[in-house]
Formats: structure tokens, C-alpha cells, sequence
């Protein structure tokens, strides 16, 4: 390839983002089955590009060139163009905007297509290290422990270094039954913690509809896992079951929903935000704003709480903001992951494709929160034991140690009665009796030392009191504030 063919590659780069139309607003996701739509830049030829500097384009084609001919070893030129076109990636300081080799665009597309497999995850490349956004609620990601913001070190021992996003996610996934291991850096962890992940199916209905009964009254309740293709009319269809029900209060959970398309959360945001609202506005590069405004008749004649946590991203954070700032509803909760962009997969014309971020999205009152997150009007954490490592009983641990393991175990302890004293992890005298009051309440051998039985029982009681609804502090919270509503 000449460097004039370079120069053109490099316009049509700086063409792509120019009159594309988005539909995509959450970062990619591990098992999503669905893609943005895309633009080919062929459609808009490079010669057609008004560039005010083309000079700078002919400097970076002159670079080409001399590093072919000149440089002390030979460098194959697909390498080098495509360190220049991640090399303007990595300018943007943009975890959300990455760029896929034909190959590794071939892979994602027939990963994509051949199954539902995986882990269960939304991760973006964050300083350069693939990071968690978040984990789908009941996936094995969750399951297995793994956090927002957890950082990806190494996949089966091996290093991330190096590895694009997609290259990760590649890895990442595999066929059910198969388990990935994950080494993570986690803020606040004073060592690096390993997680061994299970694949599984990934369920792909994203909305799920329930009742709560409460003192004679009916609560629905619409849980939205992800906004999808098809989300807004699963949500349609089970409003309107709930509806036809008569319930007494609505509540919408997003905890643990990493986002997805724009137009599935603004049809939503259609069917509960008062007409005339906004539900979202879209900034352009020059600060251009366009507003999307309910239509809905009247105002809806129950009350409604939404449902957040620090893994609802992108349109679950839209949903949560047009709920509080328009709908002037409740929403009880922790902040949210704070992604405020919004992005378009591109192909290059040579089976290679980007992700770009071309637009911000600002709330319903026009504020921006990315990297700050949507704050809910009534903060609630979980119990600390919903937040703990898994314990995995690869060691016996026992008094005067001190690691991560122990500390999460002490927390578990802790939240089922048998106080340990302190939650450090380090493992003392306290500690050991806490240990034998549960072996003992268990019918386990009373050995004080957490071995792979006591890990076990330990973690199967922590998963089955967090599956339990009675200890979910923010669902119980957001049932109240409705009750008070209605009687």
C-alpha cells in the first residue's frame, strides 16, 4: 500500500463521523446479540471531505513512507496503519471508541451469531485495561463476584497488556460449561483477586414481569435487564398486563442493566414520562441539542419508583434521570456508572470496523452525567455481604492470615449473625470463633479454619440470603415509598 492510498484511508477516517445517524447508547456487551446499525464510509466518498488541514494527512503518509523504506526492521504495512488509526483512537482518552481489525471483526460478528454464551458481562477498555461496567443481574458474572469498574489484569493466566477490547472479549467468551478465570484489580483490594467464571446461556428476554402484594394492594413490577431490539414492546405488552390487573403503584428496575439501544429506552420513556416532558436531549460536537419529548395522553394515575445500582449504565441512567427530572417520580437506589456518550459501529469498507462516540446524551433537565453518574432521590445501599468476593475454598484459611478471601468471608459472617470483629481480613481469634459458631450452627466439623466445605456452605447461605427479597434493602425501600402513596 502506497501513502497516497494511506492518505485516502485516513480522510475517510475523519469522513465517518460526519451525518451519521445513531441508535446505539450502552458500550458493548459481552453476550449482546444485537449490533449498532452501521455506515459504511464508502457512502460518502473521501474526495467529497472538506479538510482544512490536508497538509497533516500528507505529514502522517510521509511517516509511512519512511518507516518502510528506512526503518532498522521491516514493519508490514497493515500493522502500520492500523497503530495510526488506534493511535488517533487512543488521542480521544475515549474508552467507549475502538477500532476492530477485519479479523477481529469477522470473530465478534460470528461470536455474535453462533450462540448466547458467555459470562454475562459490559466491559469497555478504561486507561487501557479492560474494565467491567457492569455485570447482568443473575449471570454468572454476577454470581462469580464480579464488580463495576473491576479491572481485567489477565484472562486464564495470561496478560491483557497489549489486547484490544474486543481481542478481550473474544477470550472472555466460550461455550456453556467452560470456565474463564479472571484475575481482577479492584479498588479499595489490597491484592489482586481471582475469579473463576463459569459460562452459561445469557436468558435474551429483557423484561421481566411480576406482582408484589402488599396489605391488600398490588404492586407490578417491570424488571429491565438490558434495552434490546424488542425491549420497548416487551415492556409495552407487560405494562399493559399489569394494567389490565389494576395495580395499586408501578416499579422499574435497572439495577444491574449496562444500557443499549437509544430508541428502546426513548419508546419507554414514551409510555410512563407526562406528555410534553423530555425524556432525553442529544448534544452534538458544536453543542447542537435535540430534545425527545413525550407524547404520552395524560399522566399515569398510579404512583411509580424506579430501581438503581452503581451497574445501571447508559439508557438505564436515561430512564432513571427522565424518571426523577421529569416524571418528578421516586427512584431508590445507589448512583449510577455515569456513561454519558453515545456511539455508532462504522465499516471501514475493508471488513474493519469502528465504534466511535459521536454524540453526548444530557438528561432530561440538559445536565451531563458522564463519568458522575444519575443520583437516585432516595439512597439505599445493600447489606455489605451483596457486596462481597465470592469465596472460592482454593486454600484452607486459617488464624494469622491475611488476605481478600477473609475479608470477604469476615463480611459474610458478619451479615448472618456470627460477628467476627473485624472485616480486614485478617484472620484473629474473634475471627475463629465466628468461624466455629457457624460450623457449628451448619453440623460442620468445628474446626475454626475456613476450609473448602465451610467456603462452600458459607457461600451457597450468602447467595440463597441475597437471592432472598426480604434483604434486598433498596426493593423493600422502593415497595414502602409506593405504600405510602396509595393508602
Amino acid at each position: 500500500m502506497n501513502s497516497k492510498k494511506l492518505l485516502l484511508i485516513l480522510v475517510a477516517v475523519v469522513a465517518i463521523g460526519l451525518g451519521s445517524i445513531f441508535l446505539f447508547t450502552g458500550s458493548f456487551a459481552l453476550e449482546g446479540n444485537e449490533r449498532a446499525s452501521t455506515t459504511d464510509s464508502d457512502n460518502q466518498p473521501a474526495e467529497e471531505v472538506q479538510l482544512e488541514d490536508i497538509e497533516s494527512l500528507e505529514k502522517i503518509a510521509k511517516t509511512l513512507a519512511i518507516i518502510q523504506e528506512q526503518y532498522v526492521e521491516d514493519v508490514s504495512e497493515e500493522e502500520l496503519i492500523q497503530g495510526a488509526i488506534e493511535g488517533m483512537l487512543d488521542t480521544l482518552d475515549d474508552p467507549y471508541s475502538v477500532y476492530m481489525d477485519q479479523e477481529t471483526a469477522n470473530q465478534f460478528v460470528e461470536s455474535l451469531g453462533s450462540s448466547f454464551e458467555g459470562i454475562g458481562a459490559e466491559v469497555s477498555m478504561t486507561d487501557g485495561t479492560v474494565t467491567i461496567v457492569a455485570p447482568f443481574r443473575e449471570s454468572p458474572a454476577e454470581q462469580a463476584g464480579l464488580q463495576p469498574n473491576d479491572k481485567i489484569i489477565e484472562i486464564d493466566g495470561e496478560s491483557t497488556d497489549g489486547l484490544s477490547l474486543y481481542e478481550a472479549v473474544l477470550k472472555i467468551r466460550g461455550e456453556k460449561g467452560t470456565t474463564v478465570t479472571l484475575t481482577v484489580e479492584r479498588a479499595g483490594a489490597n491484592e489482586l483477586l481471582t475469579i473463576p467464571v463459569v459460562r452459561d446461556d445469557i436468558p435474551i428476554e429483557t423484561v421481566r414481569v411480576s406482582t408484589i402484594e402488599r396489605d391488600g394492594k398490588t404492586i407490578g413490577m417491570l424488571d429491565i435487564t438490558s434495552f434490546s431490539v424488542d425491549t420497548a414492546e416487551r415492556f409495552e405488552e407487560g405494562l399493559a398486563e399489569l394494567e389490565a390487573q389494576g395495580i395499586d403503584g408501578l416499579l422499574i428496575d435497572v439495577r444491574g442493566n449496562p444500557g443499549g439501544y437509544l430508541d428502546s429506552v426513548e419508546k419507554i420513556g414514551k409510555l410512563i414520562i407526562p406528555g410534553g416532558e423530555p425524556i432525553v436531549q442529544i448534544q452534538d460536537r458544536a453543542g447542537e441539542r435535540v430534545r425527545y419529548v413525550s407524547s404520552l395522553d395524560e399522566r399515569k394515575p398510579y404512583p411509580i419508583v424506579g430501581l438503581t445500582d452503581r451497574s445501571s449504565a447508559s439508557a438505564s441512567e436515561i430512564l432513571s434521570a427522565a424518571l426523577i427530572e421529569a416524571g418528578d417520580y421516586d427512584v431508590v437506589g445507589e448512583t449510577t456508572f455515569g456513561k454519558g456518550t453515545v456511539q455508532q459501529t462504522i465499516q471501514l469498507g475493508d471488513g474493519s470496523e469502528l465504534k466511535l462516540s459521536l454524540f453526548k446524551w444530557l438528561t432530561s433537565a440538559g445536565n451531563d452525567i458522564n463519568g458522575k453518574g444519575v443520583d437516585p432521590t432516595v439512597e439505599v445501599k445493600q447489606p455489605d455481604y451483596f457486596y462481597s468476593a465470592p469465596l472460592t475454598g482454593d486454600e484452607t484459611l486459617t488464624l494469622d492470615m491475611m488476605n481478600e478471601q477473609i475479608r470477604s468471608a469476615q463480611t459474610m459472617l458478619k451479615g448472618l449473625g456470627h460477628e467476627p470483629g473485624r472485616t480486614d481480613g485478617y484472620y484473629d481469634e474473634q475471627t475463629e470463633q465466628a468461624v466455629r459458631a457457624f460450623q457449628k450452627a451448619q453440623g460442620l466439623s468445628e474446626t475454626g479454619d475456613i476450609d473448602e466445605e465451610t467456603a462452600g456452605a458459607l457461600q451457597q447461605i450468602i447467595v440463597d440470603e441475597v437471592r432472598d427479597e426480604s434483604n434486598d434493602k433498596q426493593l423493600q425501600t422502593a415497595i414502602e415509598l409506593i405504600m405510602k402513596q396509595v393508602n
